[in-house]
This record gives C-alpha cells, sequence and structure tokens, in this order.
C-alpha cells in the first residue's frame, strides 16, 4: 500500500498542471487510492486498468487526458500512451530510482520523442516520478484554483506542486541535456 503523500502527488500534481482535464487512465495493479484521488476532483472521469500492455491496446486513439502510470515502461508502452494522449495530454509514471542514470536516460530519450516537457518530481518518501507533458509545464501552468479548492487533502497543495519538481545540483547535472523543462 502507498502512503497517502505518493497517491496526492501522483494525481494532484497531473490534474493540476493539465488546463481541463476531463478523462484520466490509471494503469496499475491497485488503483483504488489513486482513483479515490481522482474523485476528490468535479467533472473528471476515471478508468482504471491493470499494469499490462495488453489493456492498455484496447484504449482509443487521443482519448485521455492524463495517465497514471504505475507500470515502469518501456518504449513499446510509452509508444502506446503516447497514442491513447491527446494533443496537450500528459504522463506522470513512476521510473527507476534517480541515481539509475542508465534506465532512466532511456525512458526520458524514448519520452522526449512525445513530449514537450519532461520533468521528474517527488512523491515522498524518497521517490520521484516523471512528469511527461506535450503542452503543459508543471510549474508555471499550475492551475492554482483547481490546487487550492480541493478538500480531504492531508499533504498536496499549491505551494508543494512547485517545490516537488526542486532537484538538486546533482540530479541536474547528470540529466542535462535529457530533463527538459
Amino acid at each position: 500500500m502507498k502512503d497517502f503523500i505518493y497517491n496526492e502527488m501522483m494525481v494532484h500534481t497531473a490534474l493540476c498542471t493539465n488546463k481541463d482535464p476531463k478523462k484520466v487512465l490509471i494503469v496499475s495493479d491497485d488503483a483504488t487510492a489513486l482513483v479515490a484521488e481522482v474523485q476528490k476532483h468535479d467533472g473528471i472521469s476515471c478508468e482504471a486498468i491493470s499494469a499490462n500492455i495488453n489493456a492498455l491496446r484496447d484504449a482509443k486513439d487521443g482519448e485521455f487526458d492524463v495517465i497514471i502510470s504505475e507500470l515502469e515502461s518501456d518504449a513499446a508502452v510509452l509508444a502506446h500512451y503516447n497514442r491513447v494522449l491527446k494533443d496537450d495530454g500528459l504522463l506522470v509514471s513512476v521510473h527507476a530510482p534517480l541515481d539509475d542514470l542508465a534506465t532512466n536516460k532511456v525512458m526520458m530519450h524514448v519520452l522526449g520523442k512525445y513530449a514537450k516537457i519532461i520533468m521528474p518530481f517527488n512523491v515522498g518518501n524518497g521517490q520521484t516520478a516523471i512528469l511527461a507533458s506535450k503542452e503543459y509545464h508543471p510549474t508555471a501552468d499550475i492551475i492554482l484554483h483547481r490546487a487550492d479548492m480541493l478538500d480531504g487533502l492531508e499533504y498536496y497543495n499549491c505551494d508543494v506542486h512547485p517545490a516537488a519538481f526542486a532537484m538538486g545540483n546533482n540530479i541536474r547535472k547528470a540529466y542535462l541535456g535529457v530533463i527538459r523543462n
């Protein structure tokens, strides 16, 4: 079971970055807590599928505004994510620990084919996720009224959101030219 910080950061960081999310796809073997976080937003529908490529193949092209994935993704999975995301969509995904430079650089290079912005961010307990966006920047385009008007949050707020993207110089140097912000 993931803690509340992780669940809130995975969901609300994405939903408060996308300008007008209407439909979210969660890829997880246990999406219950993530779905509950999405349901705190009015007017956003959510679909959850198991963390395997076969379930993703059935999704329609350009169907989703946001994908939240707990599936460590290879190039084929990332291509499917791109296919089912709208033109201004964004993906939040788990990835290898940041000190696994080789694995993450491969993932980020593939994401670079599809996304204008690729940034790791803190999701709690020393974990990071990747936000890959086709259009919206997670710190410049944060939807403040949406971030501040949510009820029932224990951690996430409009101050935590941009702070989650702050990375030390060691990460900046190691990922120079790979992270797109």
